[in-house]
């Protein structure tokens, strides 16, 4: 058989391949969920609790036989250090928890990430602290909070002092912008997680502050910048940093006015 000239095959025609939309990545997406922090905020609540009862045994037994345990508890060095021991566990717990579930990666995890300008966010957490305290002296505050029984004698304002710069911002870091803010992230968005996480950081602050909505509002915009920082910056380690920097001008300005904590009578007039 013959084929007719210029003849061209059929070529059999296939439907277009069409890709379904893909949804862009989320802005943070950590090995843990909110089940994750819900379960470390559990157990910090139970460790604290132990932690207070065993310091108050402990120094009833040792130093003060003739005080009763129970009133031990409220004792600012007490509380102070059952505090201090609660975060150091805490940390341990969150690092373990984290460089299993990032696979050995957890300062990658957490988005630790050292900033280069580290002065820069030092100065930042400073400005912070004097623009805000332009702000607070425009609100209603509270005479008397119970953040103030802190500062009765020289010995409880340098350990409150020293646990508020060097402690504290570490392990609330950590916990709120480290590990809560990334995984309110992935579900809800940047901006919801950045309101979500502050009020959070607020709401365990509103206790030492007799939950007046002054001092509570302040705190939630330290919160608010803090986790913008971490959300825009991807660095723990900024937040730290201004973090410190925040507390140390606080106890710093409180130790001038008191004349180096020799005067305590000052701070709580």
């Amino acid at each position: 058989m013959s084929t007719p000239e210029n003849h061209i095959p059929e070529i059999p025609l296939t439907p277009p391949v069409t890709l379904a939309p893909t949804s862009p990545p989320p802005a943070e997406n950590p090995p843990w969920n909110l089940w994750d922090v819900a379960g470390l905020t559990i157990i910090t609540v139970i460790t604290m609790t132990g932690c207070l009862l065993a310091g108050a045994h402990f120094v009833h037994r040792h130093f003060a036989p003739a005080i009763p345990w129970v009133e031990l508890t409220k004792r600012h060095d007490v509380l102070v250090g059952a505090q201090f021991v609660t975060y150091v566990l805490l940390l341990v717990v969150m690092y373990l928890m984290v460089e299993t579930q990032s696979q050995g990666k957890a300062w990658e995890a957490i988005r630790w990430n050292w900033p280069k300008n580290w002065g820069a966010y030092l100065t930042a957490g400073v400005g912070m602290q004097v623009c805000l305290l332009v702000l607070a002296s425009l609100l209603p505050m509270p005479k008397h909070a119970p953040i103030d029984e802190f500062f009765r004698t020289t010995r409880d304002a340098w350990i409150v002092s020293l646990f508020g710069v060097l402690f504290a911002p570490i392990f609330e870091e950590v916990y709120f912008r480290g590990l809560l803010y990334p995984a309110l992230a992935r579900r809800l968005g940047t901006p919801v997680s950045v309101v979500i996480t502050a009020l959070f950081f607020a709401a365990i602050h509103g206790p030492q502050l007799s939950e007046a909505w002054g001092p509570v509002l302040v705190i939630f915009l330290v919160g608010l910048t803090l986790t913008t920082v971490r959300a825009v910056k991807k660095s723990v380690a900024a937040t730290v940093l201004m973090h410190m920097a925040y507390n140390c001008t606080i106890f710093t300005a409180a130790y001038y006015a008191t004349d180096g904590f020799k005067h305590m009578e000052k701070f709580n007039q």
